[in-house]
Formats: structure tokens, sequence, C-alpha cells
């Protein structure tokens, strides 16, 4: 058995980089809404000076480009901070159902990536809940895991949604009509990005708050057959 390592820096490097994610989704909101106008203004058969045009595609090259690079260092961020959580409980509970390995793996790997990060996150709940209930700090658990549904539902709507806007935009002609609905289903993701990055900041803290007791616990958990005994409400 290893020893605990310390989570709590990797927790405030993925919130900080969730803020700014979601703080780059409110400008792209702004900014996408800004094109919509533009292109119903041009079905509309009102005038667009090409100067207008090519300053609307800049601000949209820009805004994505640096959403992109944000996305994927807080996609980075959260992912150290989930394998860390995972294996820091491996070294308190003996029947886990994956490796640590998984809890990064799994995103990554078609079909598993549907379902089984949030396996991963709810058995992490779970059986800390379980764990410290056992050692008689039951006091001290307070979350829910009713957020970890919705936070699991955001995440595979917005990977449709974020599917079709990419798959449409790249294999659809650059008709206007093709160009306003991949602006709408483009705002439609970025909405749903802001209560996403919401849940997520409130999974990462209320788990942050309990994972230091694993710490005060010296002893390891005895193999048992839990069956995920506990299920919060």
């Amino acid at each position: 058995m290893e020893s605990l390592r310390p989570n709590e820096h990797r927790a405030k490097n993925a919130i900080i980089m969730i803020w700014v994610v979601m703080a780059l989704e409110i400008v792209n909101i702004i900014s996408s809404y800004m094109q919509y106008n533009l292109l119903q203004t041009i079905a509309n058969g009102e005038f667009v000076s090409d100067a207008a045009a090519e300053l609307n595609d800049v601000r949209e090259q820009i805004c994505g480009i640096v959403y992109m690079i944000a996305y994927l260092i807080s996609g980075i961020t959260f992912i150290m901070w989930f394998r860390r959580a995972y294996f820091n409980l491996h070294q308190k509970v003996n029947h886990l159902a994956y490796s640590d390995g998984w809890a990064a793996g799994s995103w990554f790997v078609p079909i598993i990536n549907l379902y089984r990060p949030y396996k991963i996150m709810k058995e992490i709940y779970v059986e800390t809940k379980g764990f410290l209930t056992a050692k008689g700090l039951s006091e001290k658990v307070n979350y829910s895991t009713n957020y970890l549904g919705w936070w699991w539902t955001l995440w595979i709507v917005s990977a449709f949604v974020g599917q079709f806007v990419f798959r449409f935009a790249h294999n659809s002609a650059d008709t206007l009509d093709n160009l306003i609905t991949t602006t709408v289903a483009q705002i439609v993701l970025e909405i749903l990005g802001i209560p996403l990055a919401l849940i997520t900041v409130k999974i990462i803290k209320d788990y942050s708050k309990i994972e230091p007791l694993l710490i005060q616990i010296n002893d390891r958990e005895p193999e048992i057959n839990s069956e995920n005994e506990m299920e919060l409400q």
C-alpha cells in the first residue's frame, strides 16, 4: 500500500481552469450571437460590408482558438485531479472496480467513455462515504450523488451537440442556411457549457472537502463485498 498523495493543488487547478472555460463560454455566446445577427442580416437581403464580414470571421477564429486551448488544459487538470482522487481511495479500499489508470484512460476509449468515467466518479463518492461512515465519520460527509447524474447528462448531451457542430460544419456546403444552423447549434453548445461548469466545480469542491479525512485514517478497509451498499440520496 502506498501513501496517499496530496490532491488539493490539483483540485484548485482544475477549478480555476473550469472557471476560465466558463468565462470563455460566455464570451463565445456573445460572439456567436453577433455572427447569428450578421447572418440574419444577410438572409434578409440587407447589405453587410466585406470589412464587417471579415471582422466577424477573425473574431470567431480567435475565440475558437483561445477556447480550444483553455478547454484542453482544463480537461488535463480535471483528469489529473480525478485520477489522483481514485488513486487515493485505492489506498483505503480494496474492492474498487477499476485501476486508477482507468480514471484517466476511460475518457479516451470509444464507447467506454460514454459510461465508465461516470461509474468511477460515482464509485469515488459512494465508496468514500461508505469507508468514512464505517470509521465513524459519517457526520462529516454531507455530499450527494444527485449532482453526478446531472453532470454526466450535461456532459453527454454537450458531447453529442459538439459532434453535430463539428461534423455539420465540415461536411456541409457553406450555404447561408447551413451557416445559420451551425451557429445556432454552437450557441446551444456554449449555453450547455455554463451549467456543466458550475456542476463540475461543485463536484470537485464537495469531494475535496472530505478527501483529507482519508489521510487521517491509517488502516485500510478489509476486503468486503459491498455492492456499493450505500446509495447516497
